[in-house]
Formats: structure tokens, sequence, C-alpha cells
């Protein structure tokens, strides 16, 4: 399944409805659902929040995999962020100690199986798998 969303924080919402109907279609373990929605609306939040500059759709594809699913952000028009990169939030530090931003990338990171960044002629591809353990 593959989605056109617009860069808006009302999405998410939407997001939360396709991804239901998504697993029950596919026949997707349901405890997956929680960490499948958590990064797909902490990626998607970032891309509308730090890509201003583009006015671009973002594309969301979900493919069931053996034993889990698959999901793509695809966004347009955009700068080079490899969440890869940037996922090194110093959980161990005080709050007060630690510097803002990164500790929803470094979640995803730690929720997902396996994740895969692609960027090129502008187009930015995040994509994650989550399967049953």
């Amino acid at each position: 399944m593959k989605v056109e969303l617009e860069r808006s924080f009302d999405e998410i919402a939407r997001i939360v409805d396709l991804t239901e109907g998504y697993f029950e279609n596919e026949g997707i373990d349901n405890n997956l659902r929680t960490p499948v929605d958590l990064c797909i609306e902490e990626l998607f939040v970032n891309m509308v929040s730090y890509n201003q500059e583009t006015q671009s759709h973002i594309d969301l594809e979900m493919i069931a995999i053996d034993g889990g699913i698959e999901v793509s952000l695809t966004d347009y028009d955009v700068e080079r962020f490899d969440p890869t990169e940037h996922g090194n939030a110093d959980v161990d530090e005080p709050l007060a100690a630690r510097t803002p931003g990164g500790l929803g990338v470094y979640l995803v990171l730690k929720m997902v199986d396996s994740i895969h960044y692609e960027y090129h002629d502008r187009q930015s591809k995040i994509t994650f798998r989550i399967k049953e353990r």
C-alpha cells in the first residue's frame, strides 16, 4: 500500500487509521502496531518539522513481509538527513545535561529490526522493518 501524505501534523490521525486497516487486511500481528505507529509518527514529524524548504507531499508505503512489516517514508526536494547517523542521544546523562534533540530518532533506532536510508536527487527515503519477536 502506498499513499501520499500532506505536510501536516493533521495527517497523524490518518496514518494511525491507515496502519490499523493495513494490519487488519494483511493479517499482521497487532502487537507490532504500536512500535510501527510510533516510528512512522516520529519520522513523519521530523520530515514535516525540519524539511520546511519544500511543499511536496510525503509518500508512505507499507509492505507485509514474513513475520512483520516494511515501512518506507519518502520526502521530496529536501536536504540529506540520514537518521542512522543522528541517533546517538546520551540517555545516561541527567536531563539537564543533555543536548536537546535526537531522542526520537534514538527511540526509532531501538524499536526497529533494520533501517535503511537512501538519498539522491534531493529525494530522501527511510525504510525500516519491524518483525515479530
